[in-house]
Order: C-alpha cells, then sequence, then structure tokens
C-alpha cells in the first residue's frame, strides 16, 4: 500500500493489538454503568470537546457561536449529537466480539463524517482523548486505571477505522483547508 502524503506529521497511529478477552469484558462491565447515564454523559463529553477544542464547533452551525458551557449543555442540537454519538458507541461496545459489525459502525461514521460533514479526522483522536477523560473522572469508581488502558485501547483502534475509511474516500490533509 503506498503512503499518503501527510502522514509524515505522526498523525498516523499503529493500530493497536486487538482487544484481549479481559480487555473486552472491562469496556463492557463499565460501559453499562456509563449508559446508565447516556444522556449526561454524552452531553459531558461535547461540552467539554467544545470548550477545550472551540475549533471542532465549526462543523455544527446550530451551536458554533455558543461560548457558554452552561449554554451549550442546553442546545438541543447538542443533546441529539450527544445520544448519536453515545448510541454509536454502544454499538460498538456490544459488538467487540462481532469484528464485522465493528466495521460497518465505523465505515458509516468514518463516511458521513468525511464526505458529507467534512470533519478532519484528527477531531476524532481529540474526541477519543476527551471521551477517556470526562469517563476516568466521572465514572472514577468503574473506570480504574486498567479499564482505562483498554478504553484506550479500544479508542485508537476505532480512530485507526476512521482514519481507514477517510484514506479509503481519498480524504486529504488539504481537501477542505482551503476555506
Amino acid at each position: 500500500m503506498e503512503r499518503m502524503q501527510g502522514e509524515a506529521e505522526g498523525d498516523h497511529l499503529e493500530r493497536p493489538s486487538p482487544l484481549t478477552d479481559k480487555e473486552r469484558v472491562m469496556i463492557q462491565d463499565s460501559w453499562a454503568k456509563v449508559y446508565e447515564n447516556c444522556d449526561d454523559a454524552g452531553v459531558a463529553i461535547l461540552v467539554r470537546l467544545f470548550v477545550n477544542f472551540p475549533s471542532s464547533k465549526q462543523y455544527f452551525s446550530q451551536f458554533k457561536h455558543i461560548e457558554e458551557p452552561q449554554e451549550l449543555e442546553r442546545s438541543a442540537q447538542l443533546r441529539k449529537h450527544a445520544h448519536r454519538v453515545m448510541n454509536a458507541l454502544n454499538t460498538l461496545v456490544e459488538s467487540l466480539d462481532n469484528s464485522e459489525k465493528v466495521a460497518s459502525v465505523l465505515k458509516l461514521v468514518g463516511k458521513a463524517h468525511a464526505l458529507r460533514h467534512k470533519v478532519e479526522p484528527v477531531y476524532f483522536k481529540i474526541l477519543s482523548g476527551v471521551i477517556l477523560e470526562v469517563l476516568g473522572e466521572a465514572f472514577s469508581e468503574v473506570v480504574t486505571p486498567e479499564v482505562a488502558a483498554a478504553w484506550t485501547k479500544l479508542l485508537a483502534t476505532v480512530y485507526c477505522g476512521i482514519y481507514a475509511v477517510y484514506q479509503e474516500e481519498g480524504w486529504s490533509e488539504h481537501s477542505t483547508s482551503s476555506g
């Protein structure tokens, strides 16, 4: 496979080794707790993303001008997107032992964000970090360092899968920077 321009700056991650059975169980057990508070957790994750990485709001016309975290939390569009993000994560977690299902979810998400929304793939890497941060804080009783390491591996796998979809779709680093 030929290497794409733009990988040199270290944006491309090595795909991590597959999850072990123990890691899958830890992710699924901790997720069960998180998913009980699905909407609040999703909103907390997106608000943290938009507050800490304001450039990520540029893709959301409905709330890209909202600065206040409290106002972001009340945005119906943000809450709707948070719900979609959490449902996609839920499908992934429930399908950890079904690699075809995981691949099809990543393909759907990757294609929509590359083609329709034109989101730079690096935002998936940033979002992964925010998810880990929020889960570690809000669910510290279940997201132990060992569990966090399993989540880190899963989210790195997700990023690699989505990045691969972007490449299949012919995404280049410069395809949107002209705007």
